[in-house]
Parts: structure tokens; sequence; C-alpha cells
């Protein structure tokens, strides 16, 4: 399984970005993001410190969703 992290990446770079892409854009520029995590409870804590727009935390419970589905 890879890390969420990875997983994010493949939202990045959009011409008209989403909340979605604007998070995963985020995270990659941020260096200090649990970048090898598969922990659900680590990256929603370390968001929750550094949220980086106010529905960050919606986008990521979505997103993560998405993340246990495809990695199972």
């Amino acid at each position: 399984m890879r890390s969420f992290y990875h997983h994010m990446m493949t939202y990045r770079g959009k011409k008209q970005p989403d909340d979605k892409s604007k998070l995963a854009d985020w995270i990659f520029e941020d260096h200090n993001f649990p970048k090898y995590s598969k922990s659900y409870h680590e990256v929603s804590e370390y968001l929750e410190w550094n949220s980086p727009f106010p529905n960050a935390l919606s986008v990521f419970d979505e997103v993560w969703d998405l993340y246990k589905i495809k990695e199972e």
C-alpha cells in the first residue's frame, strides 16, 4: 500500500484547480507533511493543526475514503 501522500500527488497540477488539487498542491509544497504515513489519525491531526484553507479537513475526509478504496 502506498502512502496517502503518494495518492494525493495524483490530484496535483490541474489547470482549473478544485479543492482536491489545491490540497494536493499544498501538501506537495509542505516539507513537514508526513509523507510516508498511511495512518488516518496522523494525517488528520497534522491537517487539523496546519489546515491550508477552511474546508481542507472535509476535502481530506473525502479523498481519504477514495484512498482507502483504491489501496485495499
